[in-house]
């Protein structure tokens, strides 16, 4: 399944029940003027085989992922930050907040990833994609 991800792509995989991640995946759909990124829910099957591919606990990760057949896959704050690098200006200036040491990002990203069913709520099933952008999911 991961191998259907062109190698001009990069996957996001995002939490498909949660708005505010649905919120934040309709950004970089608008964003994206150089067509980069696709998208999967983390519950659906690419998703789960990438989580598997990885051994990533999905109980402990509560993340956004990166993944691009060429360079692996970023999590947390890398992963939204390297997104926001290729979203034009003025949202590349994100990347300065590389020089922030990751843990300290990653304390403040857990942070929100922990309270977004709290603040923003939650869908009873994942986001289906509207037949114009069916093309940009996996």
């Amino acid at each position: 399944m991961i191998e259907s991800l062109p190698t001009n792509k990069q996957l996001i995989l995002f939490d498909g029940v949660c708005n505010l991640c649905n919120s934040s995946i309709q950004y970089v759909i608008k964003h994206d003027e150089k067509n980069l990124f696709m998208f999967a829910p983390l519950q659906s099957n690419i998703g789960q085989d990438i989580i598997n591919e990885y051994k990533i606990d999905p109980k402990k990760t509560d993340s956004i992922l990166l993944y691009s057949i060429e360079n692996g896959l970023s999590s947390k704050s890398t992963a939204a930050l390297k997104v926001a690098k290729h979203l034009g200006f003025p949202r590349n200036l994100m990347s300065v907040f590389f020089i922030v040491p990751t843990f300290i990002r990653n304390w403040v990203y857990d942070y929100i990833a922990k309270n977004r069913y709290k603040w923003y709520g939650k869908k009873e099933a994942c986001m289906i994609p509207t037949p114009e952008l069916k093309s940009k999911f996996l």
